[in-house]
């Protein structure tokens, strides 16, 4: 459908908290603070992973993707919202909601293969140590990461695309922070029955499949940690995964509620909550949960803090 088409308005109106107004001042200097966090934690991951010799791993070369999608992932939102809660002016251009839609999905939807694809990378570290890097070697990492993107593109584009598509009979109001797939289902004409099954479909490849893959990977992994006869064996190997699945918890969890769920069914303010968890609060303390718990990380980031010092 052509962008100039007359069901379609000019811009939207991003209602954002305009039921509880005095939300708008503080969440303004929380994202504030958190978005310039977010960017620098997720910056040093990827400087340290490349600078360092003794992060030039799988699982490194993984979490510097995943820094990378974080980054672009709440850079397609955070602005936008830092403007909108900063001015009257509440608004986003017809173009810029479509941009916004397509770069939000497409990060979020590799983000999800990534994380799954990254518990496959713990599975056969702790299952098949002997034969790590045999599998996991560079061209096999890099083959799965070109597939992953390819999936992440194709999927979320087909459904935006499906959802451009819907008449907005002249509303110019979401009822939201962002352009969000569900929120422009539920808030446009006409039929979209067509639209909550494509949803489905794509939540059930984005979302649905690379659970199970983590759901399975994690299983086999705690079967054979429980097999280690040594409690220093079995807290290492936990201590390995921890990190990860504390980011899976964070991430999936608010996705899926907010996309498991027909549009038809979503509350007023959940997408508004949700939103702000899984692309604000996640990529912000995803650098400090790698961080804090993994002890190669923190020594090359105090490395590269002290050249830093030391250079200046």
């Amino acid at each position: 459908m052509p962008i100039g088409n007359k069901s379609h308005p000019e811009e939207f109106i991003l209602l954002g908290f305009a039921n509880h107004p005095w939300l708008e001042p503080p969440l303004f200097i929380i994202l504030l603070i958190t978005y310039p966090m977010a960017m620098m934690g997720n910056i040093a991951i990827i400087l340290v992973s490349k600078l360092d010799f003794r992060l030039h791993s799988p699982m490194y070369f993984f979490l510097t993707n995943l820094s990378f999608l974080d980054m672009c992932y709440t850079t397609s939102i955070v602005p936008q919202m830092l403007f909108n809660l900063g001015s009257s002016k509440k608004t986003i251009s017809y173009i810029g909601c479509i941009v916004q839609l397509y770069v939000f999905h497409i990060m979020g939807g590799t983000e999800c293969l990534l994380l799954a694809i990254m518990s496959f990378d713990r599975y056969v570290a702790i299952c098949r140590p002997l034969h790590y890097t045999i599998i996991m070697n560079p061209h096999f990492c890099i083959l799965l990461v070109s597939i992953l993107w390819l999936a992440g593109v194709i999927f979320p584009f087909s459904e935006a695309t499906l959802t451009i598509q819907l008449p907005m009979c002249g509303i110019k109001e979401l009822d939201h922070l962002l352009c969000e797939i569900p929120v422009l289902i539920k808030t446009a004409c006409g039929e979209k029955d067509a639209n909550e099954l494509a949803l489905s479909v794509v939540c059930i490849f984005i979302l649905a499949i690379p659970i199970s893959i983590i759901v399975a990977s994690y299983a086999s992994i705690g079967h054979a940690v429980f097999k280690i006869k040594s409690s220093e064996g079995r807290k290492k190997a936990f201590g390995t995964c921890s990190s990860h699945l504390i980011v899976v918890s964070l991430f999936y969890g608010p996705a899926i509620a907010m996309y498991i769920q027909p549009p038809s069914s979503i509350t007023r303010d959940q997408p508004k909550f949700m939103a702000l968890f899984y692309a604000v609060v996640t990529p912000t303390l995803n650098p400090f949960i790698y961080t804090l718990r993994n002890k190669d990380v923190k020594g090359a980031l105090g490395k590269l803090v002290k050249s830093i010092f030391n250079f200046k």
